[in-house]
């Protein structure tokens, strides 16, 4: 079977509009010289950044998120795939971080680039991730805090109103007015008493005052005393008692020890017991001459001789 040259002609159309088509599909989006490079970023929540969301550094868009999926390893980590079209050179250890630019617009993500010993990143190189909480995230956290203490407050207060409504129910209303009346009666007691003080200081007006007078004089005449004190020369007169003082205890621990007649009549037994023996002599010697005077005294009135004295016996 012969084809024809017209049916050769029309095959070679197809193929070259099924090839265009093809090539223009697989070309779609795509430079002939494309220097762009992807990279992948992994988040626990990706805080509402969408596909196409701008990628900057330093406010300057660099490229776009070409894609945002689930990790096909990791439960619950998305990854976001960004695409670069700069050519700008950092450290792996750069940070991919989503932001909010503004209240407006919708998230985006910037790169903080680092400048370290660490190797370059190349494409197909996974990045750091982190979420930047803003201004917002900043409000919340300051308010968080105080968003606490307010319902802390609203639940104490609601628990004191409570536990007032408790504890004045009717009966201790009713004590409260009779306590706020007794508290009233009492106070005008206390106005009345007040007046009449205020009554009996104006009429012993008099009396006051020659009170304060006389306490007056008292005090001027306490002065006088104390001046008269003061030229007396106190001092001088209290340091001569103290040395007179120290000497008297001297002369007391003098005899304590001791030393001295009178110490030694009340330390030394034996001088004690001489003194006692001449004494009994003593009154002896007394009672021998009142009862026999002649043995001691002798009187001759005519020359005689006195007889020598003699015992008397007693004849029993």
């Amino acid at each position: 079977m012969k084809i024809s040259r017209e049916l050769k002609t029309g095959i070679a159309v197809i193929l070259i509009i099924a090839l265009s088509i093809w090539g223009f599909n697989f070309l779609k989006d795509r430079k002939l010289y494309d220097k762009t490079r992807d990279f992948y970023v992994e988040y626990a929540n990706v805080q509402g950044l969408i596909q196409s969301s701008p990628v900057t550094i330093n406010g300057l868009i660099v490229g776009k998120v070409s894609k945002i999926s689930f990790h096909p390893a990791k439960e619950g980590v998305l990854i976001a795939t960004i695409n670069l079209t700069n050519d700008i050179k950092f450290s792996k250890n750069s940070i991919a971080q989503i932001y909010s630019p503004d209240f407006i617009s919708g998230k985006s993500l910037k790169i903080n680039i680092e400048y370290d010993d660490s190797e370059l990143a190349v494409s197909g190189d996974t990045l750091k991730g982190e979420i930047d909480s803003g201004i917002l995230g900043m409000i919340n956290e300051q308010i968080g805090p105080l968003q606490a203490k307010v319902e802390s407050f609203i639940v104490n207060t609601d628990t004191v109103m409570t536990n007032l409504n408790s504890v004045l129910d009717v009966e201790n209303q009713k004590n409260l007015k009779t306590s706020l009346h007794n508290l009233s009666l009492t106070l005008d007691k206390f106005n009345n008493v007040a007046k009449n003080a205020d009554n009996i200081l104006e009429n012993n007006n008099i009396k006051i005052d020659s009170i304060l007078s006389n306490a007056n004089v008292a005090m001027q005449n306490f002065s006088q005393l104390s001046d008269s004190l003061e030229k007396a020369n106190l001092g001088e007169t209290i340091v001569k008692l103290q040395k007179t003082l120290e000497g008297f205890n001297k002369i007391l621990d003098s005899i304590d020890n001791g030393q001295g007649t009178i110490g030694k009549l009340l330390k030394d037994d034996k001088l004690y017991d001489n003194l006692e023996k001449a004494s009994k002599e003593l009154e002896e010697l007394l009672k021998e001459v009142k009862m026999n005077p002649n043995r001691f005294v002798h009187l001759s009135v005519f020359g005689k001789k006195a007889k020598p004295y003699q015992e008397e016996t007693n004849d029993e």
